[in-house]
């Protein structure tokens, strides 16, 4: 990729300012501002973060892709969140749209349906119905175009630009590059389904993800024949509009809607490590870059489903004893123990590992107690006794000069934790001893719930037969009557909570 067209991309999807978007205005980019926008776009895309145009790199910005920024606004590089809002949404939840102009080589009906199929993705999950209209206004127009077509944002020919959207505040419009291979239910060439709803969630107030695995990650990664919306595209959207409340909702034709789902009620776990359950303490926990969980204690190690632990676990790992992992933006999980540290990919050793903390993780001390990537900023926070460190890999020093800071600046989060984690759902857990702590991230303190926080780990985590789901104000464990030793009522103890007993979405 040439240096004139690699400016373009930086400016274009807002990793450098519009003025150096044509390399003949005058206007010169030093070196620190072309590392830093190199770096911001590496970090954002999950790569390593070198500030050097490496093949992976390169690689990444070759792929096909949708025309909306990854950054909305230049310079702004703080997010509230893994996923991103831009900052509008519509003030109803019944929206209309019209597909004003077709694509010239797929069939009009099977068009209606994919379009349909893709609004139905974001239905599934909120009360926002959507419903097709021939004539008269509607909330968003949906038309096919090639090259300039009237927005000032012309489309550039097969691959590169696939689609682009405006976001509610803009009209909501969303323009597909006609000059594409859009195909349905094909492995060849674009499918028109994913890219759809990809543009819609623009449509409806979301910007690009800096999650891989989501929808609204800004690279087009091929058709996906069992497709399903990412945790972190649900937490998004439901943001935006709230959680799903009302039966159907979903394309007001009738058709292409989505049946919501459900946690079911968990069935009675089968016996587990007796260990977990005795002795819920544990050493580590993390999200892999595909979303299940893992915890750790001394030489074993636990997968854990929805409300337990996931069958044929535990597994031995060689070298036990790990004090904390995480794992970063770029899909590497990092574990630490001792003085060193090892990167993995997958279950893989990625590179020359260990090595030492100090190397790796400058300002860091050794022997932690947990780390996590905190979904409040993106950052990797790190902690050990009272205090805990922030660390940037943006930043030169990567730790500011104010930290460590006590960790009573997250209230309610004891010292000395054991390991903590953002989960799936987007909240962040702290661990200690046999107790959980669920943290709110708005308010910076741990959440006001019924029953309160703490609370056992074993139960809510591990789905531990037998054991209580609350404690009593003293932090010990509330244990049932003589007449309520079985699950039905432990989990009737735990039914005042918010969200669907038994479930980790009420965690």
């Amino acid at each position: 990729m040439k240096y004139a067209l690699l400016l373009l991309y930086l400016s274009q999807f807002g990793y450098l300012s519009p003025k150096y978007r044509n390399p003949t205005s005058g206007n010169l980019l030093d070196q620190d501002t072309w590392e830093k926008a190199i770096m911001e776009f590496q970090s954002f895309a999950g790569l390593n973060v070198t500030g050097e145009l490496d093949g992976e790199t390169m690689q990444l910005m070759s792929l096909p892709r949708c025309g909306v920024k990854d950054k909305v606004g230049y310079g702004s590089d703080s997010r509230s969140k893994r996923y991103a809002l831009q900052g509008s949404r519509w003030k109803v939840k019944d929206l209309t749209y019209r597909i004003s102009k077709y694509p010239k080589r797929l069939d009009r009906t099977a068009v209606d349906k994919e379009i349909a199929k893709a609004f139905s993705v974001w239905s599934e999950y909120t009360d926002l119905r959507f419903t097709p209209k021939k004539s008269g206004a509607v909330h968003i127009d949906i038309r096919f175009e090639e090259n300039e077509h009237g927005d000032g944002d012309p489309f550039d020919g097969p691959g590169g630009t696939l689609a682009h959207a405006y976001f509610p505040v803009y009209g909501g419009d969303a323009h597909f590059d006609d000059a594409e291979q859009w195909t349905i239910d094909k492995s060849r060439g674009t499918n028109l389904f994913q890219v759809a709803a990809h543009e819609f969630g623009h449509s409806l107030g979301l910007s690009h993800s800096d999650v891989r695995s989501a929808l609204m990650a800004p690279f087009y990664r091929g058709y996906d024949p069992v497709f399903r919306l990412d945790s972190d595209d649900i937490q998004g959207i439901q943001t935006l509009y709230g959680p799903k409340t009302r039966n159907g909702g979903g394309s007001g034709n009738g058709g292409g809607g989505v049946t919501p789902t459900r946690t079911p009620r968990p069935k009675t776990p089968t016996e587990l490590d007796s260990e977990l359950c005795t002795s819920p303490k544990i050493d580590a926990i993390f999200n892999t870059a595909d979303g299940n969980t893992y915890a750790f204690k001394g030489d074993k190690y636990y997968k854990l489903t929805e409300n337990s632990v996931a069958e044929g676990y535990p597994k031995k790992i060689s070298d036990g004893n790990i004090d904390a992992a995480f794992t970063y933006k770029n899909g590497k999980t990092y574990f630490f123990q001792g003085t060193k540290y090892w990167r993995y990919q997958g279950r893989q050793v990625d590179g020359d590992y260990p090595k030492e903390i100090s190397e790796g993780f400058t300002g860091v001390p050794d022997h932690l107690d947990a780390a996590m990537v905190w979904g409040g900023n993106g950052k990797i926070y790190f902690y050990k006794g009272s205090k805990f460190w922030r660390f940037d890999p943006l930043k030169r020093p990567p730790v500011k000069s104010t930290y460590p800071k006590p960790i009573s600046n997250w209230e309610g989060v004891p010292n000395s934790i054991d390991a903590a984690l953002q989960y799936t759902n987007g909240y962040t857990y702290f661990f200690k001893d046999d107790k959980y702590y669920r943290f709110n991230d708005r308010t910076f303190t741990v959440d006001q719930s019924d029953p309160p926080f703490p609370r056992p780990t074993a139960h809510w985590w591990y789905g531990c037969k037998n054991t209580p789901s609350t404690f009593n104000t003293l932090g010990n464990v509330r244990l049932p009557d003589e007449h309520s030793d079985d699950i039905t009522n432990l989990i009737l103890d735990a039914a005042t909570d918010d969200y669907q007993p038994y479930s980790r979405n009420c965690l």
